[in-house]
Parts: C-alpha cells; structure tokens; sequence
C-alpha cells in the first residue's frame, strides 16, 4: 500500500471551507490551504505518482541492502587506514593519531602482533586483551596504559615509560623490560616467565600473585623498594638474583653506572 499516495475526494468548496477560519486575518491562509488541496486532488487522479512513489521506495530498499553488502568493504577501509595511520608514524614523537587507531583495530579484534610504536608518546592508552605478541614498544611513554589480559609475549618494551600502567592478567613471557620505569605498575595474576626486568624500577609495583616468576630471566639491578603484595619468597628470591631495595633516587643511579673497568698504567 502506498504510503503519501492516495486518492482524494474532491475538496469543499471555498463557502463552505473559509468557514472553518476563526479570524478573518487567517482567511489568505486558509485560503492558500483550499487551493493545495485543490491541487493535490488533481495530482493524486495520475498514475505517474504513485509508481513515482513505489520507485522512491523501491531505491530505499536497494540503498539499505547495498549498504549492508558493502560493510565488509568499510570496515576493511577502516583496518587499512588505521594500519596506515600507524605505519606513517613510525620511528617518530606523539602520537599521531596512533593512539584512536591502536584502538579501534583492538576493538574490531585486529590482532596487533609486531607492531611498532617505539618512542611514541601514548600516554593512557586502553589495549584490553590485546594481541601485541613481539610488539615494538621500546621507549615509548605508556604512562597510565592498560593492557589488562593482554598478551605481550616476547615485546619489547626496554627503556619504556610504564609508570601506574596495568598488566593485570598479561601474558609477559620473555618480553623485555630493561630499564624499563615500572613505578607503581600493576602486574597481577600477570605470566612473567622469561621476562627481562634488569635494571627496571619496580618501586611500588603490584606483583600479587604473578606467575613463574622463579623463571625471570633476570632481575640484576632492578629495584624493589616497596613492591606490594609479593608471593611468599618474591623478594628474597630477587635479592638473591641481583635486585637492589634502595628508596633514594640519587644512590640507585650510582649502583646502575658502569663500573669502570679501565687499569691504571703501570709505573716504570
């Protein structure tokens, strides 16, 4: 059935329809009113607007199908601009877009595994449960980042501002945080078999019930003044192994410079 098209009954004639004014201001207008009508009853005895009609119809319908074909096609478009967003940016500072785009591929399930953010500034970045398996995370600022569930196995986040971020859940096996700032992170429940944490600074950090971590491959020089909720043997297993417990910036920085290995000259 027509929706706008129908037929009409011819309208009343103007005595009897300019009674219907309650001001004799209002008359033009509804005198202009009689006219249309008058117009839309000659209008409404052709064909031609009606299958007019059913056309306009008809093309909504294709357009709401098409649309719905081609969405696969979009979203494609969407993943390449992203990837191409971030690959543009590589190797350079801020953002760049990179953060939204990171994003919106992890939301549509697009894993991310190899891919290069090095030396970017991503501040506050939400990654949850994303796939950065081998990613290039080295020196990039990550303060505040989410990764809950993520897994980040074998990435490489050396020298990487981590500071409050969250690894909750992650999977961290033989990823690499050397000199990595991991002030206050969160790691719990995290995998961290493998892991490189020399010279890391784990002051304040989370570390409740992480897993393998008699299996970290190294912990020399990392600092864990003040790590919370460690696992029964956490810190003394890591003192053992080289960790340093120092609160005063200024006495870490003397124990991580290279010791000099230069031999005076013999005296003749």
């Amino acid at each position: 059935m027509p929706y706008v098209f129908k037929h009409r009954r011819p309208p009343e004639p103007w005595s009897i329809f300019r009674k219907k004014s309650l001001h004799a201001l209002l008359t033009p207008l509804y005198f202009g009113n009689w006219i249309g009508e008058w117009i839309a009853y000659f209008l409404g005895k052709w064909s031609i607007f009606e299958v007019l009609e059913y056309v306009g119809s008809f093309s909504i319908l294709l357009a709401v199908i098409f649309y719905f074909a081609d969405s696969g096609d979009r979203l494609k478009q969407k993943h390449y601009q992203a990837w191409q967003v971030i690959n543009t940016a590589q190797g350079k500072g801020g953002s760049g877009g990179r953060i939204e785009a990171l994003h919106d591929l992890n939301e549509d399930h697009v894993p991310l595994v190899g891919v290069d953010v090095s030396d970017a500034y991503l501040q506050d970045l939400k990654l949850i449960g994303a796939d950065l398996r081998r990613s290039d995370l080295r020196a990039t600022d990550l303060r505040r980042a989410a990764f809950r569930r993520s897994n980040l196995e074998a990435a490489n986040l050396r020298s990487a501002n981590l500071r409050n971020a969250d690894f909750s859940l992650c999977n961290l096996s033989d990823a690499n945080l050397r000199d990595a700032d991991c002030f206050e992170a969160r790691f719990n429940h995290a995998n961290l078999q493998g892991i490189n944490f020399e010279r890391a600074d784990l002051r304040n950090a989370n570390v409740s019930e992480v897993q393998n971590w008699k299996t970290i491959q190294s912990i020399r020089l990392a600092n864990i003044h003040g790590v919370q909720s460690a696992p029964a043997g956490f810190l003394k297993w890591a003192l053992e192994n080289g960790a340093v417990d120092i609160a005063d910036n200024a006495a870490w920085d003397r124990q991580l410079e290279p010791r000099s290995t230069t031999q005076p000259a013999a005296s003749h």
